[in-house]
C-alpha cells in the first residue's frame, strides 16, 4: 500500500498536471454555459488526513456549499467540491443571469439546482481529464448538494457513502470570472477508496 505522505514532487506534479487539465475543461464548459469568460487553475495540491481536511477549507463554523459525487469505475472514491459563501453566490448569479442572491437565506430549489449543475460540470471535467490522461474508466454518480457548516459537511454523516479512507487530496482552486474581478476560491477534495490511489499512480507510471 502506498503511503500518500511519501509522495514525491514527481507524483504531485503529475497529479497537478491532471488537475489543471480538468480545470481547463471545466472552465471551457462553464464559459460556454454562461457566455462569460471563466478561468480556473489549481495552484496547489495538499495532502492531509480526512479528519483534518476542515482546516484546509476555512473556519468550521462557516456555512458553505458542497457538491458530493461518488466515483465509480477502474478507480473508486469520492469527490467533494467545497464552495465558500462568496464563490457559491457568484457562480449561482452567473448561471441564473441575475444578481442579489443571498446565501444560504434565498437558496431555493432553482439556486440549488444551478449550483449543483456547476459542481457537476467541475467534477465531471476533472474526472474526464483523469480518465483520458490515465487510460482508466472513471464515472461519476448523480451529484448531491449539501449546505451546512464546513465542520459538519466533512463528517461521516455526509461522507460515509463509500469505503473509509485515511487521506484526502485537497486541490485548491481559483475561479476568475471576466477580467478585473476578484478571484474566487474553492476546494476539490479527492478521496480515493482502498487501493485506488495505487491504481492511479500505476497508470501514470509513478507507482
Amino acid at each position: 500500500m502506498i503511503d500518500v505522505r511519501e509522495l514525491g514532487s514527481l507524483q504531485l506534479d503529475g497529479l497537478r498536471e491532471v488537475a489543471n487539465i480538468g480545470a481547463g475543461h471545466a472552465a471551457t464548459a462553464l464559459s460556454q454555459l454562461t457566455h462569460r469568460r471563466i478561468l480556473l487553475d489549481v495552484p496547489q495540491i495538499r495532502i492531509t488526513r480526512l479528519e483534518e481536511a476542515a482546516e484546509l477549507v476555512g473556519p468550521g463554523d462557516e456555512v458553505i456549499a458542497a457538491v458530493l459525487v461518488r466515483v465509480l469505475g477502474d478507480a473508486t472514491g469520492r469527490t467533494v467540491l467545497i464552495l465558500p459563501r462568496d464563490t457559491a453566490v457568484r457562480l449561482t448569479e452567473i448561471l441564473l443571469g441575475r444578481t442579489g442572491v443571498t446565501f444560504p437565506e434565498s437558496f431555493g430549489e432553482l439556486e440549488r439546482s444551478a449550483l449543483t449543475e456547476a459542481g457537476n460540470i467541475l467534477v465531471g471535467a476533472h474526472l474526464s481529464a483523469l480518465s483520458d490522461f490515465l487510460g482508466l474508466i472513471l464515472l461519476n454518480s448523480v451529484p448531491g448538494l449539501a449546505i451546512d457548516l464546513a465542520a459538519a459537511i466533512l463528517t461521516s454523516s455526509y461522507l460515509n457513502f463509500g469505503e473509509r479512507a485515511d487521506y484526502v487530496f485537497c486541490l485548491d482552486t481559483l475561479f476568475r470570472v471576466d477580467e478585473g474581478e476578484h478571484p474566487l476560491r474553492g476546494h476539490l477534495l479527492l478521496i480515493p477508496d482502498g487501493g485506488s490511489l495505487e491504481v492511479i499512480l500505476r497508470a501514470i507510471r509513478l507507482g
